[in-house]
């Protein structure tokens, strides 16, 4: 049974659980920028490079799938104890990676850490908020989110820049701020009330109660197609911007990255301030107008154009973003909120995944610019669709 507003006296509150959030999934984009170096290091295609992205994302949606309401029943922090060490092996992978067996498994356990922290670490942001500071924890919880996405790219790209070990020293400071967050969780309070431990963990399948599925369908293709951006600049952006652009600093490519989930930041805050019901459409419509300047940008090959696409687009994906989450987080009833949650994001990853390895399997036809312009085209008409959807068919919550 889950405990809303579980007394935590001066225990630690939602903005130390948001820290955790954050920092697990700095860990997740860490290798973004260094993929160049990994293919001269080992060798291998761009297609390679969007597989072992999209093995991270298969990564996520396995776990949310069989075990994406565990938390519900466990309890919140023995799963984000169990998502940093997740993490932290992941991290050793990629500091003794000798070729592709390693770079894959380390990608593979980051999803699974990912996975756990998506529905257990949001759930606890969401659920250690006291009253009146409910909005605050939404958004802290999204922001935690996407910055902690952004602030991976951006720190392993100016470690590896401008300090030496570009392939360690990343992953290595990355433990340590998981040590960080392990001594936080700690202190954490417990949200779910009288956990239930069983001596065996077995698959759960996901189920979205009654009084969520009115909001969660067009909630969560926004965010399919808001993700499927983020996948774009986080598999395939360092590349476009060495080999098209001809910048080959690491830190650029990193604060490119960073951009998208800067915007996202923004577009998140910003749906706190005008409400669910227009921060959907509004989102999805920022998210077009995005998308099209990251086309225009592969058309011309600009880089202004293509960070002004990517604050754009990321600020539409936070907008359709936080709202989603906030309309089905408000519906579903308190005891299935982490399975919920799960599941939402689960129709996010399989945005992250499935188009970008489409961009991959296009780019040894058509060409980097090609690929993408393909790819913009194709979620520029679901942003569309959906944008039109809830126009008509606005969420039933209350703002």
């Amino acid at each position: 049974m889950i405990s809303d507003r579980k007394a935590t006296g001066r225990r630690p509150g939602y903005a130390v659980a948001a820290g955790v959030f954050a920092i697990g999934m700095a860990g997740t984009t860490l290798p973004t920028p260094l993929y160049g170096l990994y293919r001269q290091e080992i060798g291998f295609s761009e297609l390679m490079v969007t597989v072992v992205f999209a093995v991270y994302a298969l990564g996520v949606i396995t776990v949310l799938l069989l075990a994406g309401n565990v938390s519900d029943d466990v309890g919140r922090r023995p799963v984000l104890f169990c998502a940093l060490a997740l993490s932290a092996a992941s991290a050793l992978c990629f500091i003794f990676e000798g070729g592709l067996p390693l770079l894959f498994l380390g990608r593979v356990l980051s999803g699974f850490a990912a996975g756990l922290f998506s529905g257990a670490a949001t759930a606890a942001v969401l659920e250690l908020a006291k009253p009146g500071q409910e909005a605050h924890a939404g958004f802290a919880a999204t922001a935690a989110n996407m910055g902690g996405l952004g602030c991976g790219p951006l720190l392993s790209g100016l470690l590896a820049q401008y300090a030496p070990w570009p392939l360690v020293l990343p992953f290595a400071v990355h433990l340590v701020l998981l040590a960080v967050a392990a001594v936080a969780t700690w202190l954490l309070p417990e949200t779910v009330r009288d956990p239930h431990r069983p001596h065996r963990l077995r698959p759960q399948r996901l189920r979205l109660p009654p009084e969520v599925r009115g909001v969660f369908t067009p909630s969560a293709v926004a965010a399919f197609a808001g993700f499927a951006l983020l996948g774009l600049f986080t598999a395939v952006a360092p590349s476009f911007v060495g080999q098209t652009l001809g910048v080959t600093n690491l830190a650029v490519a990193g604060a490119i990255v960073f951009s998208v989930f800067l915007g996202s930041t923004v577009g998140q805050s910003l749906a706190g301030r005008i409400g669910v019901r227009k921060a959907l459409p509004a989102g999805c419509l920022v998210l077009v107008t995005g998308l099209a300047l990251v086309a225009t940008s592969l058309a011309v090959i600009s880089l202004p154009v293509l960070v002004l696409g990517a604050l754009c687009g990321g600020t539409g994906q936070g907008l359709a973003f936080r709202a989603g989450l906030t309309a089905v987080g408000r519906a579903a009833p308190a005891e299935h909120r982490g399975g919920t949650i799960s599941a939402f994001f689960l129709v996010a990853y399989f945005g992250i995944s499935l188009p970008v390895v489409g961009v991959g399997a296009l780019t040894m036809e058509l060409g980097l610019r090609g690929a993408g312009l393909t790819f913009a085209g194709c979620v520029i008409v679901l942003a569309v669709a959906v944008g039109l959807y809830v126009l008509r068919h606005p969420p039933a919550v209350d703002d």
